[in-house]
């Protein structure tokens, strides 16, 4: 017999660390290949971590809700030493820190004025802040305020461990009066009786993140009307072809995004981001799909390189999305990178919406029920009533980057490429 170190797995690029969720083992009890260990979160997506031996759990090393590094050992597996089968485990290449004279300089002083500027308006913090957070009762909006030193933006646990040992110097800080700056009034709302629901842990990820992108972008709606009739007549025609020829299902999903891939080819300042007082245009256009879980809470899996994909590639990457989030099944990967993302609220019979800012990107989608209307059709020969099929789109989008001629003009351009479809396109 053998005893086998389990590690914690590698969760997506940029993951350094993952909370525990749920132990589906005890120690003494036996685990087969592939078999669920253990459920971890991260700041993004929760996972199943299947096992990658046979064996008996000898030792779990942390609890529900412990905060681990990926590579770090967490569980210990007796193993049969003449298994020749086991799995390899992928752990991220070691990083090699970067040397600064100033890296190990607290910022902060007993003299910093208590007015501030919010140092890190599109950051997302990681299960390990998070948790030490919750420990010193600093809330997001004070987290936001602290200045960062890590990759793209992110929150280190030193910046905030140096914030902390400074005293907190934003603790009690406001923001910047002005004789016209608006006070929210404190009003003292009657929430009235009920049975009280708790709220899961990815519903406060969704609400922090909801207020957070309402207060960081200044939104603004747009809305268009298409006529969808040729579409969804070559859609119904062609759908059993597709799925017999290509075993996959041909939804709108894929259509939408051709669409809206291509009108970000001709309005790349849509695919963007604010970077302080920087717009930084994405390389790739990686389109995200507001989905939702089964248990009601919405996730984001990404379609990377839509503009790179025929409609076959994009109904499969589609379909296996899609399927992953009904089955929780998505990883890391799977929720990141996005750079422009589509809610089509018409899945739940929704005429129009207005969506809220997917953030750091500059806009978002929302698609409509496609709904039968009788419309008045110009043609050569005289105007005529015809049954259409027709859509609302609603683009919610950052007006400090993209201003309202922008806007309407990318908008413009999904509806023309959704109206002049080619009906006698071969699959």
């Amino acid at each position: 017999m053998s005893e086998y170190k389990f590690k914690m797995p590698k969760l997506g690029e940029s993951i350094t660390e993952a909370a525990i969720i749920k132990w589906f083992k005890n120690v003494g009890e036996t685990i087969e290949v592939d078999e669920v260990l253990l459920e971890v979160a991260t700041d993004k997506v929760d996972s199943e971590v299947p096992s990658l031996v046979t064996g008996k759990i000898t030792k779990l090393l942390y609890r529900q809700n412990d905060v681990i590094k990926i590579g770090e050992t967490i569980a210990l597996i007796e193993t049969d030493s003449k298994i020749k089968n086991i799995k390899k485990q992928q752990l991220p290449k070691k990083e090699t820190p970067k040397s600064s004279k100033s890296s190990s300089l607290n910022p902060y002083t007993k003299t910093q004025s208590v007015e501030f500027e919010v140092a890190n308006p599109n950051l997302h913090f990681s299960p390990l802040v998070v948790s030490v957070a919750k420990e010193y009762h600093i809330s997001f909006e004070e987290l936001a305020r602290i200045p960062v030193s890590g990759n793209e933006g992110r929150l280190r646990k030193s910046d905030l461990m140096n914030y902390i040992e400074a005293d907190r110097p934003f603790k009690y800080a406001q923001p910047k009066e002005s004789e016209n700056k608006f006070k929210v009034p404190d009003l003292k709302f009657d929430k009235g009786k009920g049975k009280l629901v708790e709220m899961d842990r990815m519903r406060q990820i969704i609400a922090d993140r909801m207020v957070f992108s309402k207060h960081t972008s200044p939104h603004v709606t747009a809305y268009v009307e298409a006529d969808l009739t040729e579409m969804v007549n070559w859609r119904n025609h062609v759908k059993s072809n597709f799925l017999e020829k290509y075993q996959e299902k041909l939804t709108f999903t894929p259509l939408f995004v051709e669409a809206v891939a291509s009108a970000l080819l001709d309005f790349p300042m849509i695919n963007s981001s604010l970077d302080g007082k920087n717009i930084i245009v994405k390389e790739e256009i990686n389109i995200g799909m507001a989905t939702a879980l089964p248990s009601g809470n919405l996730i984001v899996p990404v379609v990377k390189n839509a503009d790179k994909k025929n409609l076959k590639e994009l109904a499969v990457s589609i379909n296996s999305l899609s399927l992953k989030a009904r089955k929780n099944k998505l990883k890391a990967d799977d929720t990141s990178g996005s750079t422009f993302t589509i809610s089509n609220v018409g899945t739940f019979g929704s005429v129009m919406g207005t969506p809220i800012i997917n953030q750091p990107e500059a806009a978002i989608l929302a698609t409509g029920i496609i709904k039968k209307r009788a419309e008045v059709i110009e043609r050569p020969e005289g105007d005529s009533i015809e049954i259409r099929q027709m859509m609302y789109l609603s683009l919610s989008f950052d007006h400090r980057i993209v201003d309202g001629f922008l806007a309407g003009s990318f908008l413009k351009r999904i509806a023309d490429n959704l109206e002049n479809f080619d009906s006698n396109r071969k699959i």
